[in-house]
């Protein structure tokens, strides 16, 4: 099972910068976007239907063009959820879920505080908000990856620029400390205690001291440099740690100021 995790900062741009064509390659089972920009209606070329895919979209409602999440199916799922039951963030288009037997995979778009303190201060109300949805997934017996942009490192492994960022969205110590304190026990933390039966993170699973990046600034030459931030993640339950093949992360060809994430699930 392959499942792709891409925030395409605008999905019509990253069409037009020959996405489609590169996920045709790559024949994925599962593909969730965040960030698509657009409301479904705006996306009836067929282009945004990809061949052999069924294809689901939570818009924003709140604002057109903001936000969005989408997933892409090669199986029709069982069902799909697009709402957790707190509208300031479900109608923001941050979540959808589609659910295959005791599988869950899930697109989610955790917000940005770049833009100032309300942002900011509403971002650590979703994180609160949260945290007892995720511990209850955890506990729920079903299978989970939760696929997307949670726009918070994990430690210096994952930025270039670890000091100079201490102050920053992203990167503040009780975004890390709530993020990590999910987790199960890896080479990935900044030192906050991990949790007894925590997520996985695919990534640091595969490549325990890993500097890989999946965001890089538009401004200057960050990309050229490389000078970035891991912030797209799969997490999963603790039951697919096992099946976890391989994983990698794709800067070129350049579709967004994202990279897709690609992991490898064994059947």
């Amino acid at each position: 099972m392959k499942i792709i995790s891409f925030n395409a900062n605008g999905v019509r741009s990253a069409a037009n910068k020959g996405f489609f064509d590169w996920l045709r390659q790559q024949k994925a089972d599962v593909v969730c976007l965040q960030e698509t920009k657009a409301q479904e209606d705006q996306l009836t070329d067929p282009m945004f239907r990809p061949d052999g895919h069924h294809c689901f979209y939570r818009d924003a409602t709140t604002k057109k063009g903001y936000s969005g999440v989408a997933i892409y199916s090669k199986r029709e799922p069982d069902e799909v959820r697009t709402a957790l039951g707190w509208a300031p963030f479900d109608d923001e288009g941050r979540y959808i879920e589609a659910r295959y037997g005791n599988l869950s995979v899930v697109s989610f778009y955790i917000p940005s505080g770049t833009s100032g303190e309300e942002r900011q201060g509403f971002k650590f109300e979703v994180m609160d908000w949260l945290k007892p949805v995720l511990d209850g997934w955890l506990a729920s017996g079903r299978e989970y990856v939760l696929c997307g942009d949670w726009n918070i490192v994990r430690s210096r492994l994952d930025i270039k620029n670890w000091s100079s960022n201490q102050k920053n969205s992203g990167c503040l110590p009780p975004e890390r400390a709530w993020l990590n304190a999910q987790m199960g026990a890896d080479d990935g933390s900044d030192g906050t205690p991990p949790a007894k039966k925590g997520w996985v993170d695919t990534y640091r699973a595969l490549h325990p001291q890993g500097q890989d990046y999946t965001w890089w600034s538009n401004r200057g030459a960050a990309r050229a440099n490389n000078v970035g931030w891991r912030i797209d993640y799969q997490f999963a339950t603790p039951g697919l740690r096992e099946r976890l093949k391989a994983c990698s992360i794709h800067p070129e060809p350049r579709f967004s100021d994202h990279a897709p994430y690609v992991v490898d699930y064994r059947a």
